[in-house]
């Protein structure tokens, strides 16, 4: 059977209550979903992926989420500090996450949240160089502003800063890449893969399909980022919405339909494609991939 690794999925989300998150992580390794990452998006949901993290035999990562910054303050990255201090022999703690910047919410646009943003994001690369853990970064028309920040802790990084124990504190994944090849490419060199999901199954991505056909295999990650990023056939229309039909939240039990997806774009057997995408999410999470062996 297909093992396939979610390399990001909120589980935790409030779509669902407690009674169904079992039953729908059941479902996920049913259809061949062997392993999952729980990022977290704010302080109050910390213990929260690491719990769910821990009965369902997945992973998580701690962090705060750019679109949760303006309501967070600098107490919350000192906490965020002790509890990866407090949880770092942890084996199912896997990455600083999510974090990044978001330039397409209109209200995190504004030159004072764009600062805010920066400051957070700034702050929680230092923290996974502190601890020697990956990130999983928030990319959404930020891409060259992330980079920025990567290659400023790659610098620092190679003049002395280094992590617990001498880890790298470096790479990880850019998940719902949906940058150029110049870009994509740019991640890769700082030891990133790139997280493809829901929205490669539109056949109107053209230019996101034409990347994940394309980009070579070692790049590549796949997640659901359920509840959110429905694969095509879940999406419902802007126009059905309006006129109230709702919209199904996506699962992790789709993972596999959407790696057939990219599978058929790339010319590969699903088995290939499950093979390599797991590989790879377990070289840039490696605490995961001692969690398996």
């Amino acid at each position: 059977m297909r093992m396939w690794i979610d390399s990001h999925c909120h589980l935790d989300a409030p779509d669902w209550s407690d009674a169904q998150r079992p039953v729908l992580r059941q479902q996920a390794r049913a259809a061949g979903v062997d392993f999952c990452v729980y990022p977290a998006v704010e302080r109050a949901n910390w213990a929260h992926v690491r719990e769910l993290a821990h009965a369902c035999g997945d992973g998580y990562a701690l962090g705060i989420h750019p679109l949760y910054v303006l309501q967070a303050d600098d107490a919350d990255l000192d906490a965020l500090a002790q509890e990866l201090q407090r949880c770092h022999a942890d084996p199912r703690l896997l990455a600083v996450g999510e974090i990044g910047l978001d330039y397409f919410v209109p209200a995190l646009c504004e030159p004072a949240a764009r600062q805010r943003q920066w400051h957070f994001y700034t702050a929680q690369l230092e923290l996974a160089q502190r601890f020697g853990l990956p990130v999983i970064l928030h990319v959404r028309r930020s891409a060259d502003l992330l980079l920025r920040g990567l290659r400023s802790l790659h610098v620092q990084r190679r003049a002395g800063a280094g992590g617990m124990g001498g880890a790298r504190a470096v790479g990880g994944i850019a998940h719902a890449f949906n940058g150029s090849l110049q870009q994509a490419q740019a991640f890769m060199a700082l030891g990133f893969c790139l997280g493809f999901g829901g929205a490669c199954t539109f056949d109107a991505a053209q230019n996101l399909r034409r990347l994940a056909a394309d980009l070579p295999a070692e790049a590549l990650v796949l997640e659901t980022d359920a509840p959110d990023m429905p694969p095509q056939w879940l999406y419902t229309p802007a126009a059905a919405r309006a006129s109230g039909a709702s919209q199904a939240p996506n699962t992790p039990a789709e993972l596999p339909r959407i790696g057939a997806v990219l599978a058929a774009l790339r010319g590969l057997s699903p088995e290939a494609l499950a093979a390599s995408t797991s590989a790879n999410v377990q070289r840039v999470l490696p605490r995961l991939a001692a969690l398996r062996h």
